[in-house]
């Protein structure tokens, strides 16, 4: 155990905190807090679907909120803790705010960019680079989403269900 682990343990769980916020909003569960020499100056969960906002996500609302604690567009010497392995979009973000390190949990083999797919944090053509650390209380977050996706397919089902059965009664009278 390294002395940093706790820390970003401790940490992980208030972005998974976020994480469920979201979900229970019906949002993908995702959530970030970026830290500053131990405490949390910016929090954020998913919300493109209800903020009707494509760059509403977790990551980018977190930087958003700290950017505007820190009342500077850089955060450097900022942690950004996150329940799931960002995206390209929030990636850049995190480049041009100057974000000293990211933690995240669960990968994304579908949309993730750090370690899933193009593994966009090792390329050298960045003018900043940032440390990473992977799987972080990765267990709680990919339960936490393949309960989300569970209940929402279940949800879709039931739903078209009702909807068969209706048409079916119709079709009786």
């Amino acid at each position: 155990m390294t002395d940093q682990q706790p820390q970003d343990e401790q940490f992980m769980a208030l972005a998974i905190e976020q994480a469920r916020m979201a979900a229970d909003q019906g949002e993908v569960p995702v959530g970030a807090v970026v830290v500053k020499h131990g405490k949390v100056i910016g929090s954020g969960f998913n919300q493109p679907i209800t903020s009707h906002d494509p760059c509403a996500h977790a990551e980018v609302k977190a930087l958003q909120a700290a950017a505007l604690h820190e009342q500077n567009y850089r955060l450097p010497g900022c942690h950004i803790y996150v329940s799931l392995e960002p995206c390209t979009m929030c990636v850049g973000a995190m480049v041009h705010a100057r974000v000293e390190r990211l933690i995240y949990a669960a990968t994304e083999p579908k949309a993730g960019v750090v370690e899933s797919n193009l593994a966009l944090l090792q390329q050298p053509h960045f003018n900043h680079q940032v440390e990473v650390l992977g799987g972080v209380l990765a267990q709680q977050a990919s339960q936490l989403l393949s309960d989300f996706f569970k209940q929402r397919r279940q949800h879709h089902k039931a739903t078209k269900d009702a909807a068969k059965q209706a048409a079916a009664q119709e079709s009786v009278q």
